[in-house]
């Protein structure tokens, strides 16, 4: 197979450039390496070739296969040793002037019919191209770090750039064994934009004394299987990282209230508490370990009381068996005797809203999640409202721990935990289709390869139901009166209609 660019230069020999190197040769392009710092392209390629020979040692590489990669990767020290490349991939500082001085002088020395790019991950494409003669030939080819490992990139088109040559290039990532998505030059691209709901809902969460940020982590893991709770991400990616992220795309967006950051990680980072690094975050680290507080056991109660379940409860007939399975007597009645427990299942209202408007007793009244069917789930979620009494909470934190599972008792939110945050995934990603940003079917390839998301968030919209997903941005938005929750075009339509949010119109 004739690969797509058979001589690329590779700028900048940090870990981006160093990956991107090793993918390329891989897939049989000759590498030029180049750094502006003396001895940094050398020190790259030897990198590059540790990563061969420790393949060969694991005897994922044979001598011969070694060596031929090895000899497809030279460091070179000037601009002028990459007349010959057919590709130039720059992976330099994030700074949109060096980019666009870099381009500059690249134009004037690769041939006309060279493929210029930049992996930058937060600047607009469309600017740093603005400086060129040729705009037409540049796109952007976000990676991932690592890049041997995270198969995905994003194949950007700035306002002017061909669109054969985003063709070109999402072909050669193909032929580096990576998933390319095409997207339009916005703010964050896709991975990053889509990102967005993940901690910034979280963070508000926790702003609200809902819940700490253990708990947290612990609801989004076990409820709707993340891998990694927002928190622990967020001391993994470092705030000195994420933090700026933040604020850049909020900004860039005008200040859409769906990206808006939080004065929590703002505090966090001026205190220098950036996450592992530093061996403080949201979490202390211990030689590079976690020190997280074991969760306390479930209550002991003498006797758990009748409980009385709301007629409007999400999955109520789920509920009611699951109840009656732990082995609580169950009220028929219109209304709960004056001892009951009450239980309410909201969809995106809080527990006060449903006790006032049902007018229950609200001292008795305890909500349950039950967006997620609770076989699929390690987690059950309560939570109380101001007036609830200690006793009442101990007794249906202990119901519901019964057969063992783990529960978490959180405070009144509206939408509880997972709700919240998947709702505010979900509406992001359904907006961005919206925007025409990328396709559904690249959004949910790139948020699940490049975030490492249980499902695509289109698709977890359709898991969990696209009017599910409607009614409770509808209702976070009644109980927070706050425009971060109004529902994307995208997704009232598709929810309206009854169909899936990855469904494109003909």
């Amino acid at each position: 197979m004739t690969v797509n660019f058979s001589n690329i230069g590779v700028i900048g020999a940090g870990a981006m450039g160093r990956g991107i190197a090793q993918i390329a040769a891989q897939a049989g392009s000759e590498v030029l390496l180049l750094d502006s710092f003396d001895g940094a392209a050398a020190r790259g390629r030897d990198a590059v070739l540790a990563q061969w020979r420790k393949q060969h040692e694991k005897g994922k590489l044979d001598a011969a296969q070694r060596d031929a990669l090895s000899s497809r990767v030279r460091a070179v020290d000037s601009m002028q040793a990459l007349a010959a490349c057919d590709l130039v991939i720059e992976a330099v500082v994030e700074d949109l002037e060096v980019k666009r001085k870099l381009f500059k002088e690249l134009e004037d020395i690769v041939s006309p019919s060279a493929t210029l790019v930049t992996n930058t991950s937060s600047l607009s494409v469309t600017a740093i191209a603005a400086a060129m003669k040729h705009p037409e030939r540049m796109a952007g080819f976000h990676f991932f770090n690592p890049v041997p490992l995270m198969k995905v990139v994003e194949v950007v088109a700035g306002f002017k750039t061909d669109a054969q040559v985003c063709k070109r290039l999402a072909g050669y990532a193909t032929q580096m064994g990576h998933s390319a998505v095409q997207a339009k030059d916005t703010p964050g691209f896709i991975v990053n934009h889509a990102g967005r709901g993940y901690g910034t809902e979280a963070l508000r969460i926790a702003g609200e004394g809902v819940a700490d940020f253990a708990t947290i982590d612990r609801i989004l893991k076990d409820q709707a299987g993340f891998r990694l709770g927002p928190f622990e991400l967020l001391d993994l990616t470092a705030l000195d990282v994420s933090h700026p992220v933040m604020e850049s795309i909020y900004r860039q967006y005008y200040e859409e209230p769906r990206y808006r950051p939080s004065v929590i990680t703002a505090q966090r980072l001026a205190a220098g508490a950036l996450g592992r690094k530093t061996g403080e975050g949201f979490y202390r680290y211990a030689d590079g370990t976690m020190q997280q507080t074991p969760e306390p056991p479930a209550p002991t109660v003498d006797s758990i009381p009748s409980v009385w379940v709301s007629p409007r409860a999400a999955r109520r007939p789920e509920l009611l068996r699951l109840v009656h399975a732990l082995g609580a007597q169950l009220e028929s009645g219109a209304t709960p005797s004056s001892a009951a427990l009450i239980l309410v299942a909201p969809l995106g209202f809080d527990v006060t809203t449903v006790a006032a408007v049902e007018r229950l007793d609200a001292t008795r009244t305890v909500g349950i999640d039950m967006m997620v069917d609770d076989a699929a789930t390690q987690r059950r979620v309560l939570a109380t409202n101001p007036a609830t009494r200690r006793d009442v909470r101990d007794a249906a934190h202990a119901l519901f721990a019964r057969d063992g599972k783990t529960v978490s008792v959180i405070r009144d939110s509206g939408g509880f935990v997972t709700q919240r945050v998947v709702a505010t995934i979900v509406n992001i990603a359904c907006d961005m289709c919206q925007q025409g940003v990328c396709s559904p079917a690249d959004l949910d390839t790139a948020v699940r390869l490049g975030l490492g998301y249980p499902q695509g968030p289109l698709a977890m919209g359709d898991l969990y139901g696209p009017t599910n997903m409607l009614e409770v941005l509808f209702n976070l938005q009644t109980v927070y009166g706050d425009p971060r929750y109004r529902p994307s075009p995208w997704l009232r339509r598709r929810g309206a209609l009854g169909l899936s949010l990855t469904h494109e119109e003909e």
